[in-house]
């Protein structure tokens, strides 16, 4: 049996001239956790041309959700930025990854830290009810060169906080809090910089980070990822597994696309 099975494109939207988000149909066999990868690629050849890539959609919706960055030069993205309505792409048929709730202990505040397309696997978490069942308070912070590179970000908080199912929940839980470097905005920054000055938890309104009580998913750029789990670890946080949980995980999953 084929790793892969066939999907047809259902929309592809277009938000900055390096990004763009896509979904596709889901075979009713498919399954996954909020916040885990599959793979996804094209038939090139004799044989498909596959990345990693996270789910970035609620796990329970009918179709699939991807948010991609576009590399001119890039062997699979330079193609993908491409599809249209109708098109056919492949699709793994096993998801997996570390950014999972049973990945780590019980706790009160949930920190989603992302860079870039790293927000794709809380686009996922922040649709999952059992996140604000689990966590008194969810705060997530996206942090990207532009203003315009926040727009998919902005465009799936909106929609949760309208959410008739999870709106309640995500108005009174759910904290957003993007940040850019290139240019004027209300949060300047990069994000390793606001945590090790205490800007961001001062901008908040809130606390800095427990070991004791707050948990934290980083997915992102490795600068991001290496700086602020050398800061968590300094701070008496523990990576969890799905062998033991711990106090926060980390995507390593992903290369350039």
């Amino acid at each position: 049996m084929s790793a892969f099975e066939p999907q047809t494109v259902l929309d592809v939207r277009h938000w900055t001239d390096t990004l763009f988000s896509f979904t596709t149909t889901r075979s009713a066999s498919f399954r996954f956790n909020s916040g885990q990868f599959t793979m996804v690629g094209l038939q090139m050849g004799p044989a498909p041309l596959a990345r990693a890539y996270s789910l970035a959609g609620a796990h329970y919706d009918d179709m699939l959700e991807f948010f991609s960055i576009k590399v001119q030069d890039g062997p699979l993205t330079s193609k993908l930025q491409h599809l249209r309505q109708g098109d056919v792409v492949l699709v793994g048929r096993k998801a997996t990854g570390t950014l999972v709730l049973h990945h780590l202990l019980p706790g009160r505040r949930l920190c989603l830290f992302a860079t870039g397309t790293g927000l794709a696997p809380f686009a996922s978490l922040i649709r999952d009810p059992e996140v604000y069942e689990r966590f008194e308070h969810v705060v997530l912070v996206h942090g990207c060169r532009r203003r315009a590179e926040l727009a998919y970000g902005e465009c799936v908080v909106d929609a949760v906080r309208d959410s008739e199912f999870l709106g309640p929940l995500a108005r009174a839980q759910l904290v957003y809090h993007p940040t850019v470097t290139r240019e004027p905005f209300r949060n300047q920054g990069r994000l390793t910089d606001l945590m090790a000055s205490g800007r961001l938890w001062r901008d908040l309104g809130q606390a800095p980070l427990d070991a004791e009580s707050d948990r934290v998913m980083l997915c992102g750029g490795p600068a991001m990822l290496r700086e602020t789990q050398d800061m968590l670890e300094g701070a008496g946080f523990v990576e969890g597994s799905g062998n033991k949980p711990g106090g926060y995980v980390v995507e390593k999953a992903f290369v350039e696309k």
